[in-house]
């Protein structure tokens, strides 16, 4: 291959970094004894000069499969030779006959090749096996944009620096989170670059095997485009796949697995049989749950959709882990200050101190200390390091979304998705069938096609819109009815004649009220899935981004209104509104409001959080993994009774091909990675917005997420048939939903700090009215000395010709004494408490929101040394296609015995 031709200033700076490399390199060779590597480098350099792919889209292992084709093993046609690309999976019984056999001969027409097979386990059923020929696979290829791996030369520096690294980082201890190469023996570093493949410059390409050049997931993803544009009837609007699955021409549409996950044999001493059984061994195992993920063979397996969401799950969940350290540490704190906070030490000694009775017919006065261990429980999450760890939450949120850009900047890069942005995304056949009569140009392509009138797309939003509010409404309805519950159940355990309810009635109130609203919650997510599934398709999206971000945004509102309704009304409306004993605001007139403990309401928000959290994480992971698993073994004790569709009586499941191994297993959600991120979105919502409420979520959300991950994998490889491999360059509008949250984290926080926690009146108390206001500063808890007292105001239970022997309770409010002037009326204290309160609030926000705007400002969402690979490949670039298209006009001129010249032609 001709070398580039390169300026004189330019070969002087080259030769002159070219001899700095070198010098460097053959000191520390000399030094280090490694002549003879160098050596041997240095011959393979020389040999080849072709390059190992960037994305390694022409990624291909010589498996024991491979070797002979001609097995069992439901790869490939019957002649061994032909690698299925596609299954589709019909009933013989099905009525839609002219439908599929027009189908299949558009298919056909367009190139692909195809081969029918029963099914072994039931009569019924008929496997279509697809394949596509190179042609077929070329002209796809290029009117789809893939970019494919563009061939360079490798000179000896670049060569001689990277054996210096590797060396170098041989000598360093290794980190035990990473896969080595043994583990992965197919996942090397590769350096070069990719351009969009044309069939004019084939020869620009490196095709060493033409088999192979189109890995499966590429393969894959051709035919199912193919599959969503042919034709099954005359017009328009009639085409694709999808239509004829939702007609049930057809059962199922899915690309094979590229084998089984497990081996007789283990995989260090025989290799890896395929890609799934390397991935079910380094990925999905549950004894390699603290490895790092093997990002790349994911993206190879499952599409860079899939692998960018493996990719955010773990840098989400390695985030979480500072997270989840200093809230260890805040709780930490509480917990070994619990017994000697003042606060609590006032509550366990008020023996004498008599509060009101909780309700009016049937409750008695109580004691203060009666409620010692409540106030205990509440110095665990109300304490001094709370308003630390709201800041610290706030800005761990923007550091992780802006790192996450970072991340995400590097891994598109790596898998060739720069460009592809700027590519026009496909229309969905669904929206090609409603408005195929009306056509307009597109501005970008200059073609005309299918455009949704304005007036028809806003009338349909209007009524995604009424549904969308209808929903929120029928959940804020079972909120309301949950209040009413715990206003009801209040009443009757504060009266219940067992004495350790009515001692803790709080906690039982609060413990069935959350119970119940679980319950409601997991009930109502049910129908909020079908209800936003119907109202996406009446919008008719464009695209399927368009679709899944609708979709995503409206699985998104319903669940997290439902899920943190009860939540805010815990927490910014419960004991605001009670009244006071005497004059005690009733629901309907018949219940009364509830109240705050003495302690606060800060322990009911706590409860609720956690039990929500904790229960919703079980039922998840057994939904995701458990429901799954047992649909299959279903499926499986059917297939060994011959399915009672008359097929064989399949004793060992290995004896299957692979179609059928395949037919048996779960689709994946029609909606595709919608629940996987909405359940990690509402985790994280959890995790920040009442945060200062619950220390102990991040925690939580780290346990989770690392049973996640390999549940997620388990389940993708294992349980689930293959997925279509989808390109994306980020994770949608869940990145949109995620810097949402974070502002309202911050919000959310201020205000359970300042209204919710006793923080801003404990600190009122002690530098306006405690004992340490003339003294200078003392110990915190010295400055509390008082503090419940304070709090406490006093009620003439005479007025009320209550026949109780004690005549004044205490409650808790900032109240005049009723033998004061001006009886129950707010005094001073409430209104310096009032205003220390909405001064924190603003201070809080706007120092965290200028914190996060400086972090953001800070970080740059792509790093420098990224900006300038990405220019240096697009010279790099430009000078190969000059090179390559020199070389191969010379090659033809020369085959045709015509005079030749360096210049461009």
């Amino acid at each position: 291959m001709q070398s580039c031709t390169v300026r004189p200033k330019e070969q002087i700076k080259t030769a002159t970094i070219l001899s700095k490399h070198v010098t460097f390199a053959v000191v520390l060779y000399a030094l280090a004894g490694f002549t003879a590597v160098v050596l041997r480098f240095v011959c393979a350099a020389v040999h080849n000069f072709n390059c190992k792919k960037k994305n390694t889209e022409n990624f291909h292992l010589k498996f024991p499969q491979e070797k002979n084709r001609s097995d069992s093993s439901g790869l490939f046609f019957r002649d061994g030779k032909k690698r299925i690309d596609y299954i589709l999976v019909y009933k013989k019984s099905s009525p839609q006959v002219e439908k599929r056999c027009t189908f299949e001969k558009n298919l056909r027409a367009e190139g692909l090749m195809l081969e029918k097979e029963p099914s072994m386990t039931n009569n019924d059923i008929m496997f279509v096996k697809i394949h596509a020929p190179w042609d077929t696979l070329c002209k796809y290829a290029e009117q789809m944009n893939i970019r494919m791996p563009f061939r360079r030369i490798y000179y000896l520096s670049s060569y001689l620096f990277l054996v210096v690294c590797q060396q170098i980082k041989g000598w360093l201890p290794k980190n035990p989170m990473k896969l080595d190469k043994e583990a992965l023996p197919d996942l090397e570093e590769t350096d070069c670059y990719t351009a969009p493949f044309s069939r004019a410059r084939m020869h620009h390409f490196t095709i060493n095997n033409r088999e192979t050049f189109f890995s499966n997931s590429t393969r894959s993803r051709i035919v199912h485009h193919v599959l969503q544009r042919t034709k099954y009837e005359d017009g328009k609007s009639k085409m694709g796949i999808n239509r004829l699955l939702g007609n049930n021409t057809y059962e199922a549409a899915f690309p094979p697995h590229e084998g089984g996950y497990k081996s007789r044999h283990p995989i260090k001493t025989h290799g890896a049989q395929n890609h799934r059984h390397l991935l079910y061994e380094r990925w999905a195992r549950w004894g390699i749950w603290y490895k790092y993920q093997p990002l790349d063979l994911i993206r190879r397996y499952f599409g860079e959709k899939i692998g960018l969401y493996f990719a955010w799950l773990g840098w989400y969940t390695g985030m979480l882990i500072p997270a989840a350290l200093v809230g260890v540490f805040v709780f930490l704190y509480g917990l070994f200050t619990m017994d000697s906070s003042q606060v609590s030490k006032e509550i366990c000694e008020a023996n004498s101190t008599i509060m009101c009775p909780m309700c009016e017919e049937t409750c008695e006065p109580w004691t203060l200390s009666d409620s010692c261990v409540y106030a205990k429980v509440t110095r665990l999450f109300d304490n001094g390091g709370t308003v630390f760890f709201a800041i610290f939450m706030a800005i761990w949120a923007t550091v992780f979304l802006e790192f996450w850009k970072r991340r995400r900047a590097e891994l598109t890069y790596d898998w060739d998705l720069i460009d592809w942005e700027e590519e026009e995304e496909e229309l969905r056949p669904q929206f090609e069938a409603k408005y195929s009569r009306l056509e307009r140009v597109n501005p970008i392509s200059g073609k005309p096609e299918p455009f949704q009138p304005f007036s028809d797309k806003l009338s349909r939003l209007l009524v995604s819109v009424s549904g969308i509010f209808f929903m929120i409404s029928l959940v804020l309805t079972a909120v309301f009815a949950v209040v009413v519950f715990r206003l009801i159940a209040m009443e009757k355990f504060a009266s219940f004649n067992w004495n350790f309810v009515k001692k803790n009635w709080q906690f039982a109130t609060s413990g069935t009220g959350v119970c119940i609203n679980f319950m409601i919650i997991m009930s109502l997510n049910v129908v909020y899935e079908k209800v936003a599934y119907l109202l996406t398709n009446l919008e008719h999206p464009r695209t399927e981004s368009e679709w899944e971000n609708s979709f995503a945004l409206k699985m998104f509102l319903f669940q997290f209104v439902n899920l943190n309704s009860s939540t805010f009304y815990i927490a910014f409306f419960l004991g605001r509104f009670a009244g006071r004993p005497g004059k005690y605001n009733k629901l309907f007139n018949r219940w009364r409001l509830e109240e705050c403990h003495p302690s606060g309401c800060l322990i009911d928000l706590c409860l609720q959080m956690g039990v929500i959290m904790f229960f919703k994480q079980i039922w998840n992971n057994f939904m995701e993994l458990g429901y799954p698993l047992l649909q299959n073994w279903w499926s499986r004790r059917k297939m060994k009774k011959g399915g009672g569709g008359g097929g064989q009586n399949v004793e060992n499941k290995s004896q299957l091909p692979q179609w059928d191994k395949d037919w048996n297993l779960q689709p994946m959600n029609a909606h595709g990675l919608v629940d996987e991120y909405l359940e990690m979105v509402l985790q994280f919502g959890f995790t920040t917005i009442f945060v200062a409420a619950f220390p102990l979520a991040p925690l939580l959300a780290l346990l989770n997420n690392i049973i996640e991950i390999r549940l997620d994998a388990y389940k993708f490889v294992t349980q689930w048939r293959r997925p279509m491999p989808a390109r994306a360059t980020d994770i949608g509008i869940w990145h949109g939903i995620l810097e949402g949250i974070g502002v309202l984290a911050v919000i959310t926080n201020a205000f359970v700090i300042a209204i919710t926690s006793d923080y801003i009146p404990r600190f009122v108390y002690a530098f306006k009215y405690g004992p340490c206001v003339d003294k200078g500063h003392h110990h915190a808890d010295e400055c509390l000395r008082g503090y419940m007292n304070s709090s406490l105001s006093v009620f003439d239970m005479w007025d009320l010709k209550n026949s109780s022997k004690d005549r004044y309770c205490r409650y808790r409010d900032y109240r005049a004494p009723p033998w004061s002037s001006a009886p129950y009326e707010f005094t001073l204290q409430f209104w310096h408490v009032l205003a220390a309160r909405l001064a924190f609030i603003i201070v809080f926000e706007h120092l965290v929101f200028g914190i996060k705007s400086f972090i953001a400002y800070l970080i740059p969402d792509m790093p420098k040394d990224l900006c300038d690979r990405m220019r240096r490949e697009k010279y790099l670039m430009q000078e190969m296609m000059y090179e390559a298209e020199l070389e191969h006009l010379q090659k033809e001129r020369k085959k045709n015995g015509k005079r030749y010249h360096h210049e461009w032609p």
